[in-house]
């Protein structure tokens, strides 16, 4: 993935982690804001696996959003792993990334108390 599209800076994980919309899945959960730029940033933490399995879990996301970074929305973007993402194949978290886009696009439920 390019080095313009990575997200590195703590404050902008804590900034999306603050006020960013969440769509969680088996293997990853994603958070999105709306901004200007276009960014991706990994979280895979210890639960995950050892310092090995981590750095190949981000190495598979970092693969699976590089293809489509130029039609993905403009937004920043954190992926967090949780620990099925060490199990799973590249097909998976590629599906599991797709699953979790389109939550994110249909936007949250509808309030239970509207009318």
């Amino acid at each position: 993935m390019q080095q313009q599209y990575r997200m590195r800076q703590d404050r902008q994980f804590r900034y999306v982690y603050r006020r960013g919309i969440r769509a969680s899945g088996r293997e990853l959960s994603l958070l999105h804001v709306r901004s200007q730029q276009r960014r991706v940033g990994f979280s895979v933490g210890k639960k995950v696996g050892g310092a090995v399995v981590r750095n190949r879990v981000k190495r598979r996301l970092r693969e699976v959003f590089r293809p489509r970074m130029e039609s993905l929305p403009s937004g920043l973007y954190v992926v967090v792993a949780r620990p099925g993402a060490a199990e799973a194949t590249l097909a998976q978290l590629n599906m599991s990334v797709n699953h979790l886009l389109a939550k994110l696009q249909k936007g949250p439920p509808p309030h239970k108390g509207a009318p």
